[in-house]
């Protein structure tokens, strides 16, 4: 690309991202009525990796419970958890939950005010501490989230591959050199390169037709916008398989707690066996009969993992096993359960 369409693309792609997104863009959302910093890293964090439409219901009662940060710092994180439970990832509500109380420790209940500062956060990475900086205090700093990385790529047919870190240092390169000359342009800006990288800019079918920034895609001027943004590293998928041993007694269904870290760090699952042989001789030390019951796939980011559960009423209320705890079905709702439990237990 030669320096003066290099040039040309710098001085125009920001104000008519701006111009766009405050004419086309999305503003009905909920954390985009507020420049308070606590909602809107809130949205952040719930947003990374989960669709808008996902998010909505849980911000809602996240903020219900929890309408400071202060209050968030100073809540259990088996309440966090339970209130995270079913939207995924989970390691963004430990590290929700740490974040909060450090900045209740460190920095008394206010959010700093500088991406660098909201950069040494627990849980807020360069591009969350941009957006949290960007929208509430006008700060010009670039984010480069995935979609973002793929609309800056397409533009600017940035064709390094993104699994290099140097070609990712590069890129944010060029997103800083892209910024708005106004500081007061942050928030459309910022807002306006999410709302495009989740409606027109889509992975795989572009609609280059509608987009306010066609006529200065080199990628599109390329006629292959989808070959970007190139990575070259492919995710190997894994798959596990475990047996769930379901054990009940009177409404009440024995619960444990997973490991601080690995899988579903910190919820309250069914014990896990590693095999149907391990499972069913802890049901005959039981005297229970397990019960088999449809298997459950479940996808996560790394690996696909098979869960079969077997369903063992007891006789007994005393404790089945050394770790865990019975739950009575009615107080399920106050502990943090794995999306496909809740489905399975009903």
């Amino acid at each position: 690309m030669s320096e003066s369409r290099v040039q040309e693309i710098v001085a125009q792609f920001a104000p008519t991202l701006v111009a766009w997104q405050r004419q086309h863009g999305r503003h009905e959302l909920p954390w985009q009525q507020t420049r308070d910093p606590y909602r809107v890293w809130l949205s952040e964090i719930m947003l990374q990796q989960t669709q808008v439409t996902t998010v909505l219901g849980y911000y809602q009662r996240f903020l219900e419970r929890f309408p400071t940060v202060r209050e968030l710092a100073l809540a259990e994180l088996d309440e966090v958890l339970a209130l995270w439970a079913g939207l995924g990832y989970y390691s963004r509500a430990r590290n929700l939950h740490r974040c909060a109380q450090a900045v209740l420790a460190e920095h008394g209940g206010e959010f700093p005010r500088s991406a660098e500062q909201l950069q040494q956060l627990p849980g807020i990475g360069r591009s969350t501490a941009a957006a949290v900086a960007s929208f509430c205090f006008d700060e010009r700093v670039a984010i480069l989230d995935g979609n973002v990385k793929r609309v800056l790529s397409r533009v600017l047919a940035f064709d390094g591959d993104l699994a290099s870190a140097a070609q990712e240092k590069l890129l944010w390169r060029h997103a800083d050199a892209l910024l708005p000359a106004r500081a007061a342009d942050m928030p459309a800006y910022t807002q306006g390169l999410m709302d495009l990288g989740a409606s027109l800019c889509a992975s795989k079918t572009p609609q280059c037709l509608l987009c306010p920034l066609s006529e200065l895609c080199a990628g599109r001027a390329q006629g292959e916008p989808q070959r970007y943004p190139i990575k070259s590293r492919k995710l190997k998928r894994g798959r596990r398989e475990h047996w769930w041993l379901w054990l009940e007694h009177e409404e009440r269904i024995w619960l444990q707690q997973r490991p601080d870290s690995g899988v579903w760090a910190g919820l309250w699952t069914l014990p896990l066996f590693d095999s149907e042989t391990e499972l069913l001789a802890e049901a005959t030390r039981l005297g229970a009969e397990a019960e088999p019951l449809p298997r459950v796939e479940h996808a996560l980011t790394h690996f696909d993992w098979v869960l079969h559960p077997r369903r063992a009423l007891l006789n007994e209320g005393a404790a089945p096993l050394e770790q865990g705890r019975w739950v009575a079905r009615e107080q399920l709702a106050s502990y943090a359960l794995p999306a496909p439990l809740k489905r399975l237990i009903g």
